[in-house]
C-alpha cells in the first residue's frame, strides 16, 4: 500500500517529550507568579523603601525564567530523541526482519534479548511465525515435488507402453490396454486425491448436520467386499456421532480410514473395529486393525503426504498413493477436530477422530 511520506513516530515522540517538558515549566512559571510574585508589592520604591518589589523580581525573574524555558526545550529535543530511538530500536529490528521475511527469506530470526516487556513479546511472537511459516512452505515444496513425482510416474509408464506397441504392432493389444487402464486408474485416482486435499486444507467446507455412525456404515457397506476378498472382518458398532461438517469429506475421512485398516492388516484372518459415539462435547470414531507392529517412530509420520513406512507399504492393487492419512489428517483439520494414531498393543494400528458437536452425549464404549 502506497501512503503520503509523514513524521516518523521518533521524531513524533521527541516533540511530545519537548512539548511535555515545555508544558510543564509554563505551567511551574505560573505558579511561581500565582502565588508568589503577586502577592510582592507593586510600586517604584519597594516595601518602606527597603524590600525588593514585584517589578524588581520580575525583571531579575524574567530572563532566567526564558533561560530556563529554552533550556527545557533544547533538552527536550535532544533528550526526547535519544530516548526515543532507545525504546523504538527493538521495533526497528522487527520491522527489519518483516523486510527479509518479505524478500523471502524466512531463515532470519530476531531473538531478542533482554527481560520480557511489549517489544520482545512482539518480537517472540514474530520468530514463531516465521518458524510456523518456514515449516508450511517447506512442507508445500515437498508435497508440491512430491505430488510432480507421483504424476510424472504413471504418465512415463504410459508413454513407454504407447512407444512399445507403436515399435511391436503384433503386441497383444487387449493386456496393453489393461495395463493402460490401470495406469490411467491410478493417476485419476492421485489427481482426485490431491484436489480433495486441496480443497480441504483451504477449510471451506460446508456445513450440515452429519451422523459419523451411518457415514461409517456406509464406508463399511463399500468396503466389504474388498475385506471379504482379503479375509477381514470388519465391524462397525458404537452409537450416533453428531457432527457438523461436510458429509462428502467426512465420508471420504472414514473411507480411507477404514480402507487403511483393511489394506495394512494381516495376511488372513485379521480384523477391522469400526466404533462411533460420544465423549463429552466430541463425537468421536475409532478404527482399531489388526497387524503387524510397527515402530513407534513410524507412527507420527503417517500423516505426512505419500509417506509411506516400510513395515506399511503394499506393492499390489490397493498401494495407494500415500495419500490417505493426509486427506485423514487435513479433513479433521478443516472440521477442527483432532486425530490421534498410536500402535495397536498387539500390532496394528489405532485411530482415534474427535470432531466437535452438539447435541446428544453417549459415552463411547
Amino acid at each position: 500500500m502506497r501512503r503520503r511520506p509523514g513524521l516518523s513516530v521518533r521524531l513524533r515522540l521527541t516533540l511530545s517529550y519537548a512539548g511535555f517538558l515545555t508544558v510543564a515549566g509554563a505551567l511551574l512559571m505560573a505558579v511561581v507568579w500565582g502565588f508568589l510574585l503577586r502577592y510582592v508589592p507593586d510600586n517604584s520604591q519597594g516595601l518602606l523603601g527597603v524590600s525588593p518589589n514585584r517589578y524588581l523580581l520580575v525583571r531579575t525573574f524574567a530572563p532566567a525564567a526564558a533561560a530556563a524555558m529554552a533550556f527545557l526545550l533544547v533538552l527536550g529535543l535532544v533528550g526526547g530523541w535519544f530516548l526515543a530511538g532507545r525504546m523504538l530500536a527493538p521495533l526497528t529490528r522487527i520491522t527489519a526482519a518483516a523486510r527479509t521475511a518479505g524478500r523471502g527469506s524466512l531463515s532470519h530470526r530476531i531473538r531478542m534479548e533482554g527481560r520480557e516487556d511489549e517489544f520482545r513479546e512482539l518480537a517472540d511472537a514474530f520468530d514463531t511465525m516465521l518458524e510456523q511459516l518456514a515449516s508450511h512452505v517447506a512442507e508445500q515444496q515437498r508435497f508440491a515435488a512430491n505430488a510432480s513425482h507421483e504424476l510424472r510416474t504413471p504418465l512415463a509408464i504410459s508413454r513407454t507402453l504407447l512407444d512399445v506397441a507403436r515399435r511391436d504392432p503384433a503386441r497383444d493389444r487387449d493386456e496393453l490396454v489393461e495395463r493402460l487402464q490401470a495406469v490411467n486408474t491410478r493417476a485419476i485416482d492421485l489427481t482426485e486425491a490431491l484436489l480433495l486435499l486441496s480443497r480441504s486444507d483451504r477449510g471451506n467446507v460446508t456445513r450440515e448436520y452429519v451422523d459419523l455412525s451411518l457415514v461409517a456404515e456406509e464406508a463399511a457397506e463399500t468396503l466389504l467386499p474388498l475385506a471379504e476378498q482379503r479375509g477381514i472382518t470388519l465391524d462397525v458398532t458404537g452409537g450416533a456421532a453428531p457432527a457438523g461438517g461436510s458429509e462428502e469429506l467426512l465420508l471420504r475421512m472414514v473411507t480411507n480410514l477404514v480402507q487403511n485398516a483393511i489394506v495394512h492388516n494381516l495376511p488372513t484372518g485379521g480384523t477391522v473395529t469400526v466404533r462411533t459415539g460420544t465423549l463429552g462435547d466430541t463425537s468421536v470414531i475409532r478404527v482399531e486393525n489388526t497387524g503387524p507392529p510397527l515402530p513407534s517412530e513410524l507412527v507420527p509420520t503417517l500423516t505426512e503426504p505419500f509417506r509411506r513406512g516400510t513395515d506399511r507399504a503394499r506393492t499390489d492393487e490397493h498401494a495407494g498413493v500415500g495419500l490417505g492419512l493426509a486427506i485423514v489428517h487435513s479433513v479433521v483439520r478443516a472440521h477442527h477436530g483432532s486425530l490421534d494414531l498410536v500402535p495397536g498393543p498387539s500390532g496394528g494400528l489405532v485411530v482415534t477422530v474427535r470432531l466437535p458437536h452438539d447435541g446428544v452425549r453417549h459415552t463411547i464404549g
